[in-house]
C-alpha cells in the first residue's frame, strides 16, 4: 500500500512514523524544526490518517507498506523514526530490508510484549453515539471516563465532525488488531547492523532495564537515550528534547 505523506525540508531523507491512533500531522513540530536540514517525510500508517484501509495490520504488512512508499518516492535509503507502534513498524522495516535505512531510532517501545493497554479506549471510541450535530465537547465526554484529557484530545483528532460525523480512521480493524499490536513476532531475518538509538521517556516505563538483552539481540549496535520531563508521548511531552536527541543522532553520521 501507498501510503500518504507530508514532506518538506531538503537534504538526506529522514521518515517518520507515528503510534497508534496517530497521524503523520503529530510529529508536526518535529518535522518543521528537521526541515531546515533534511528531507523531512511524515506518514500516515494504513488504517490511519488520510491512508488506505486495509484488514492485515501485522507489523510484517505496515513494514511493507513504509518501504514502498519510500522506495515509490525515491527516499531510499533514508533514517527512520518511529514512535511506539511506529517504532515497532521502524524495527521491522530494518530487519526485514536493512538496506533501505541508513538508521534507525525506536521512541518509547521494545521488541517485546506489551499487554493490553487500548483496548478499553478502542471500545470507548466505538461506543461514541456518531450521530448528526455531534459536538467536540459531547464526543469528549463520551470518551470521560475512559481517558485524561490530553489523550481524549489526541483520540478526537480522529473524529470528522458535521452533518454526518465518521471516524477518519479504521476503528474496527485496528480494534481487531489489537492483540497483534501488543505482541511482537520477530521476523525471520539475521539482526540489523546499522546504528540504532532507543529514546525513552523518563515518565515511561516501556523501555525496561530487562529488555535491553532483546533489544541488543536484535540491534547489536543499540544506543539509549532517556528525555526528561517526557512520558510515554516523547515527542509531545518534550518536543525540544526529543529534537535535540533526534539532531545530534542524525549529524552523527
Amino acid at each position: 500500500m501507498i501510503l500518504h505523506s507530508v514532506e518538506s525540508g531538503t537534504g538526506a531523507p529522514v521518515a517518520l512514523l507515528h503510534g497508534l491512533f496517530g497521524q503523520a500531522a503529530n510529529f508536526a513540530t518535529i518535522q518543521r524544526r528537521l526541515s531546515a536540514t533534511h528531507r523531512v517525510i511524515a506518514l500516515d500508517l494504513r488504517n490511519h490518517g488520510a491512508s488506505g484501509h486495509a484488514p492485515d495490520m501485522s507489523y510484517a504488512a505496515m513494514a511493507g507498506d513504509v518501504v514502498e512508499t519510500l522506495r515509490t518516492r525515491d527516499k531510499l535509503p533514508c533514517a527512520l523514526v518511529g514512535h511506539s507502534m511506529g517504532g515497532k513498524v521502524a524495527m521491522v522495516a530494518a530487519l526485514q530490508a536493512p538496506e533501505a535505512v541508513a538508521r534507525l531510532l525506536v521512541s518509547d517501545i521494545a521488541p517485546v510484549r506489551y499487554p493490553p493497554g487500548f483496548r478499553d479506549l478502542a471500545r470507548a471510541m466505538a461506543a461514541i453515539p456518531l450521530h448528526p450535530g455531534l459536538t467536540r465537547a459531547q464526543a469528549d465526554a463520551a470518551l470521560a471516563d475512559a481517558a485524561a484529557p490530553g489523550v481524549r484530545a489526541f483520540l478526537l483528532q480522529n473524529l470528522r465532525f458535521g452533518a454526518v460525523p465518521n471516524w477518519r480512521i479504521d476503528l474496527p480493524a485496528i480494534t481487531a488488531a489489537l492483540p497483534g499490536l501488543e505482541d511482537w513476532s520477530e521476523p525471520a531475518a539475521a539482526p540489523y547492523a546499522g546504528p540504532t538509538l532507543f529514546v525513552a521517556g523518563a515518565r515511561s516505563d516501556y523501555i525496561r532495564p530487562e529488555h535491553r538483552a532483546a533489544i541488543r539481540a536484535l540491534f547489536p549496535r543499540a544506543r539509549f537515550v532517556t528525555v526528561k520531563e517526557a512520558g510515554h508521548w516523547v515527542h509531545a511531552d518534550n518536543p525540544s528534547g526529543f529534537a535535540a536527541v533526534l539532531e545530534a543522532y542524525l549529524a552523527a553520521g
